[in-house]
């Protein structure tokens, strides 16, 4: 499992952890069932205090993406395997893509907007590209 942390980032250390599970889980390279590595190891190996990456586990957790099984550890839990959970996933991605490449939100949700075939708001033109 292959976590990078971006010192210079300005999001949060745990979100980068976070964002970046959950992206594996949601295509697949974290299949169901598969056990996270302990947070004491895990925050050794990415240079992270202990409670930055439990509380990844946490968040991760409380979204349905990571069972808790107490000294057992944590695992994939089972994916609810609808639409929209799919599609928020994918959502999830092209966010963090978007941020990454530096495009702001109004033109990412423009640039959806015109995939889906949706007008602008009122007042609003067309994406530039």
């Amino acid at each position: 499992m292959s976590i990078e942390i971006d010192p210079e980032s300005t999001v949060p250390p745990y979100e980068q952890v976070r964002s970046q599970l959950a992206a594996m889980i949601g295509d697949g390279r974290l299949a169901v069932g598969t056990r996270l590595a302990p947070v004491r190891q895990f925050a050794a190996e990415l240079g992270l205090a202990v409670n930055t990456v439990a509380r990844a586990y946490r968040e991760l957790e409380s979204a349905g993406l990571v069972q808790t099984r107490g000294r057992h550890g944590s695992f994939v839990a089972p994916g609810r395997d609808d639409a929209a959970d799919r599609l928020h996933r994918a959502a999830t991605r092209y966010a963090e893509e978007a941020a990454r490449l530096g495009v702001p939100a109004d033109r990412a949700l423009a640039l959806v907007r015109s995939a889906l075939g949706v007008p602008p708001p009122t007042g609003s033109g067309p994406p530039q590209g």
